[in-house]
């Protein structure tokens, strides 16, 4: 049941700025080491007093980006709802504090203008993002993934000119391979729009951004890099050790296959576990800890369905 308590930040939130945020590339933008992602457990299906919990916390100590994409829910645009919500009730007051990045690439609507990289589609995905989420503009927009099918410049120029309508101030691609991650810089570049940073699916078992050279590409060019799914979906955690919990995310077998918990993986994760007791971390704070130590990363994006795991994994810049 929803709330009306009046909501105020804690005055401590920016007490230890050194130890919690890192420089995006070459920018003026700092970023919170562990960001705070809004892909699962803020829709539409999801408690909305959590979700408030949630990112109350995690404002109070310091996270203040919140990564979220047109089609987040689950319903597609549900997320974005919710962070409307939060804006009018909690966040107003506290909007030139925030750092809020939406995306559009995947599908979201029906028809053939409603996917990948068409300047209608991510102009008009904009718009509707916007409205959901109460705001003028957001800090930055994403290209949620590359078109091979659109021409690049179509969807460079649209990155463009949405940041000169000042509908956004920065502009990020995601899931991007190298070759046209490349283009994009110089093209982004060459008409004063910078690209401020890459959004990659990076964790101990997906390193694909290190093994393409995308993150030395990065380095090398003043570009910021931001880690997604850094516990592989739940997978970098104890959670699946001794089995596979019916309320679990592998349990339905959707973004997560029960043929990933293979015996190699449980023999790595029993390895982790024992390097982590090492250290002091679970072996979600291993992985983590792993990706902030990898050169050029600015901060991973780390999901959460409860205060208490939000707290644990922000343990790690502690």
């Amino acid at each position: 049941m929803e709330t009306n308590d009046k909501y105020t930040a804690s005055p401590e939130r920016y007490a230890e700025m050194a130890k919690v945020y890192n420089r995006c590339g070459k920018s003026g933008v700092l970023l919170p080491k562990v960001s705070l992602g809004m892909w699962h457990n803020f829709g539409g299906h999801d408690p909305y007093e959590r979700s408030r919990s949630i990112t109350h916390y995690a404002f109070d100590h310091g996270i203040t980006h919140f990564d979220l994409a047109n089609n987040y829910g689950p319903p597609y645009g549900s997320a974005e709802e919710t962070m409307g919500r939060l804006m009018e009730q909690d966040f107003a007051p506290y909007r030139d504090e925030l750092f809020i990045s939406t995306k559009a690439g995947y599908d979201m609507w029906g028809g053939p203008y409603g996917e990948w990289g068409s300047r209608k589609y991510l102009l008009s995905s904009l718009d509707q993002s916007l409205r959901r989420m109460k705001l003028d503009y957001v800090d930055l927009f994403y290209s949620h993934r590359f078109d091979p099918c659109t021409p690049i410049e179509e969807t460079l120029q649209a990155l463009v000119d949405i940041v000169r309508q000042g509908k956004a101030l920065y502009v990020g691609i995601s899931n991007w391979p190298l070759a046209p991650l490349q283009s994009a810089a110089q093209y982004l570049r060459e008409r004063d729009v910078p690209l401020l940073i890459y959004q990659g699916r990076l964790n101990l078992l997906d390193r694909e951004p290190i093994e393409d050279g995308i993150l030395d590409f990065c380095a090398a060019q003043g570009i910021g890099f931001i880690a997604y799914s850094p516990l592989a979906q739940g997978l970098l955690t104890e959670r699946y050790l001794d089995g596979i919990p019916s309320d679990s995310r592998m349990s339905k077998e959707h973004f997560l296959k029960s043929e990933r918990r293979t015996p190699q993986l449980l023999d790595y994760l029993h390895e982790l576990q024992s390097q982590g007791v090492a250290h002091g971390h679970s072996i979600a704070q291993e992985a983590l800890s792993w990706i902030l130590s990898q050169r050029g990363v600015t901060s991973v994006l780390v999901g959460a369905s409860s205060v208490e795991q939000l707290k644990n994994n922000l343990e790690v810049i502690s």
